[in-house]
């Protein structure tokens, strides 16, 4: 179900350059729209990461399901410039700031669909707390990853499917039709919300499993609370903030690399993104996610294995050596060896397939496997949103700031910064991962002292 979640926004970016044609945007706005959308999803998961500890896991992800595909069809199926000319005028009775009315249109029909969205990862999250003990999360998190991963490949694979042109019987989508990339995916969403529906169960006692799974945080009967006991239990947690602020430099590479990569593609490796989208840019984008899997399923796996279900010590390698690697990148593009060239082709391509596979390391354990161990099956939908939440206020921040870079230094420096802006969040991530270590370390030493 999640996976399908990703169809219904990774669909956006795909859209990005027929918007430019149609529209005029500047990369500066489309980096806005984006940023607009993570921080209404980040909002989002911290009131509905709370709420789904009332109401649950599935009945969560639900809400989020139908929600999108409805605004998904409306972003393919409104005339936009018609919604936009309305919003603009209702702006300008309330002697609001004049704005682009297609920009605006976009932007609240996608801020909306964002905070819809941020119903799934709280409720994901939640159900599989109930089901994974904390030896098996980081394990989980790895298949979490890979489901992720998965709803992004399919997501790559149809939109240029549908921007090239295609036929389903006695329909035909003719080239460029970016609107298509919202009526399409939203289908795949709603066959998968059906199924979840009538099959999955939120619970192993729901299942008929009783008493299978130990939960160390809180073993009694049930999977809920109330929101005041959710609320003061997380958000007075020793490590959930040090988790969170480290995720959300996990967010500022993983939203720029992903939601700019098409522009970068088009204007940096000099591709044709509106129509014909080249061989190699398709297998690109189908190998990020393959590398994102591996990724995710390796951290998890060390983290399980070797460290006992600890994950900061692996997520810290991980951000530093993310650093690294998009600092090495960096030079490249300087040296002249990332740009329209067969080869400078392969190298552009290849430095994505290298970030998602750092990026992603963290993603799964810090995003998925954390918030379950501070949370347990009660409250791991709070713990969730609060951590997620971070992802999406990082990926906010650093769209607004590269793509008013990018627009400032492109003529001379083509995309550098967007490499340099990642390489700083990869060391922030690092640092953050390292107070988890240092407070957990603490912890253990008081608590060896009180039991003395």
């Amino acid at each position: 179900m999640y996976a399908t979640y990703y169809m219904c926004r990774y669909n956006f970016r795909f859209a990005t350059p027929g918007m430019q044609a149609e529209f005029g945007f500047t990369t500066t706005q489309i980096a806005d729209m984006v940023a607009i959308w993570s921080l209404t999803y980040g909002t989002g998961q911290l009131v509905n990461g709370l709420l789904c500890d009332k109401i649950g896991g599935k009945r969560s992800m639900q809400i989020g399901a139908f929600g999108t595909i409805v605004v998904n069809l409306l972003m393919g199926l409104l005339p936009l410039a018609v919604v936009g000319g309305a919003l603009a005028a209702t702006a300008r009775v309330l002697h609001l700031p004049t704005v682009d009315p297609a920009f605006l249109a976009i932007s609240v029909i996608w801020l909306i669909n964002g905070w819809l969205q941020s119903f799934g990862a709280p409720g994901m999250v939640k159900v599989n707390a109930a089901w994974f003990r904390r030896t098996e999360r980081g394990t989980f998190a790895g298949i979490f990853g890979f489901m992720i991963q998965l709803g992004q490949v399919a997501s790559s694979r149809l939109s240029p499917a549908i921007l090239n042109g295609v036929s389903l019987g006695i329909l035909v989508i003719a080239p460029g039709k970016w609107r298509w990339l919202f009526i399409l995916p939203p289908l795949v969403t709603l066959v998968a919300v059906i199924f979840m529906t009538l099959a999955a169960k939120a619970t192993p006692e729901e299942a008929g499993y009783p008493n299978v799974i130990e939960d160390e945080i809180d073993n009694s009967a049930g999977v809920t609370v109330s929101l005041r006991e959710s609320f003061r239990t997380i958000f007075t947690h020793p490590l959930v903030w040090f988790y969170a602020v480290a995720y959300g430099c996990t967010g500022a590479v993983r939203s720029t690399s992903d939601q700019l990569s098409i522009l970068y593609f088009q204007e940096q490796l000099g591709m044709d993104m509106k129509v014909n989208i080249p061989g190699v840019v398709v297998w690109t984008l189908a190998l990020m996610p393959m590398a994102a899997v591996g990724g995710s399923f390796l951290s998890g796996w060390v983290s399980d294995r070797f460290f006992k279900g600890h994950r900061s010590p692996v997520a810290m390698v991980l951000y530093l050596l993310e650093a690294c690697v998009i600092g090495a990148s960096a030079m490249l593009l300087l040296q002249g060896l990332v740009g329209p060239t067969p080869a400078g082709i392969i190298t552009g391509c290849g430095i994505l397939i290298m970030i998602a596979f750092t990026a992603n390391s963290t993603h799964s354990i810090v995003g998925a496997a954390a918030p379950m161990d501070i949370g347990g099956k009660k409250m791991a939908g709070f713990a969730a949103g609060v951590i997620d939440s971070f992802q999406y206020y990082g990926g906010a921040i650093s769209l607004f700031v590269t793509g008013r870079v990018l627009d400032a230094t492109k003529a001379e420096h083509g995309w550098l910064f967007w490499y340099v802006i990642m390489a700083g969040f990869g060391v922030l991530g690092g640092l953050a991962m390292l107070l988890v270590i240092l407070k957990q370390k603490r912890l253990a030493r008081e608590a060896q002292a009180t039991r003395a």
